[in-house]
């Protein structure tokens, strides 16, 4: 079991190294190492959700194991309008404050 720790730990160090890796270059302005970065960190997290898609298949088929129910997400349309309209005055109020401090610097 010793080993299995010791692998998980040096994967979640790697994890951590890139995620470090990237915050730093976006701190830089390194936007190019930062793109490179955020692929690996995606590339991995990516693989690691479909190691994990193909162990819960062959469970299923291999062990008879019950298939999850995923649940639906369900979209409350009135809750999305109310934020919808929320974002629409924030940003009306903020064109609104941009114009006022245009018009006080042309005076």
């Amino acid at each position: 079991m010793d080993n299995v720790e010791n692998v998980e730990n040096a994967e979640l160090d790697d994890n951590r190294n890139h995620i470090q890796d990237l915050i730093k270059a976006a701190l830089d302005k390194d936007y190019n190492n930062a793109n490179k970065t955020f692929g690996e960190v995606m590339t991995i997290k990516m693989s690691d959700l479909l190691d994990q898609e193909k162990i819960k298949m062959a469970d299923q088929v291999y062990n008879g194991a019950e298939e999850e129910e995923e649940e639906d997400l369900e979209i409350d349309t009135e809750e999305l309008e109310e934020l919808e309209m929320e974002d629409g005055v924030e940003e009306l109020e903020s064109e609104e404050d941009e114009e006022e401090s245009e018009d006080e610097n042309s005076v």
